[in-house]
């Protein structure tokens, strides 16, 4: 298949080819083992026309380089930032915060471990030359698929790549107020770790879970496959095993400092 795209006036892309299929990826966050068990899978059904990258590339992960060295150099990839991303640019920083801390000492240990894992991934990606690269990643893309659906990627919901995201443990109702004025028929987004899809007020809300540090029981890789031709589209959720023990063996060689958290998680 070759594929074949446009620009409309108002900048948004649109597919004038009639046949596509897409690999859509979210939170890769710096793991290059997992991230290489899903290209791997991908490959395995017989690859892919292009890939979209929904955010959180490099922290909190042992690779942030050789992830975005391996991510760049996709086919026809276009990506958005993440929550993440934007941490280790500006220095904004998630929970939880210097006045948290201050009010409940408990939380010491945290805010200095995770201020020490975004200062040591913003150092790799400056030094690496990657920084302005990242900084310059768009919230959102908008694309029209081949059948005319309208497709919003983000990272965690319409014009946000923080914040609550868009998950099965979240009031339909209240995910109904995000998608206010969204523009989109087809949303696709991360951020969750938990892959789901539903359809709320007409509009088909995918979230792809997450190709590292899942929050599944089985804490597998997750990404989406995306058909589309001029007369429909598909959604096919592929689940991936990865070798956790090798991730825990580059935070411990390499003495990574956020490795106390990230290996606890990928022990489950």
């Amino acid at each position: 298949m070759i594929l074949a795209l446009q620009w409309l006036i108002s900048g948004q892309l649109t597919f004038v080819d009639s046949n596509m299929r897409i690999a859509l990826l979210s939170d890769i966050h710096g793991n290059e083992i997992a991230l290489h068990a899903v290209l791997a899978d991908i490959a395995g059904v017989g690859g892919v026309d292009a890939y979209w990258i929904l955010g959180d590339l490099v922290a909190l992960g042992p690779e942030p380089i050789r992830t975005l060295d391996i991510l760049s150099a996709l086919p026809n990839v276009r990506f958005v930032r993440g929550n993440t991303d934007r941490y280790v640019c500006t220095g904004d920083r998630p929970s939880p915060s210097i006045e948290e801390a201050k009010s409940n000492p408990d939380l010491l240990d945290a805010l200095v471990e995770v201020a020490n894992t975004f200062a040591w991934t913003q150092g790799m990606v400056t030094a690496s030359g990657w920084l302005q690269w990242l900084q310059d990643l768009p919230l959102e893309m908008r694309i029209t698929l081949p059948d005319g659906t309208r497709f919003l990627g983000v990272h965690a919901s319409p014009g946000q790549d923080d914040g609550s995201g868009i998950s099965s443990d979240r009031d339909a109702a209240e995910i109904a107020g995000q998608l206010t004025d969204s523009g989109a028929d087809l949303i696709c987004v991360g951020h969750t770790h938990r892959p789901w899809e539903s359809k709320i007020q007409g509009i088909h809300i995918v979230n792809l879970g997450s190709v590292s540090l899942s929050l599944t029981d089985d804490k597998y890789a997750s990404y989406v496959l995306l058909n589309a031709d001029a007369g429909m589209y598909t959604v096919e959720h592929r689940r991936v095993r990865y070798d956790r023990g090798a991730v825990i063996d580059q935070l411990n060689r390499i003495g990574h400092p956020g490795r106390g958290y990230l290996i606890k998680h990928l022990s489950g």
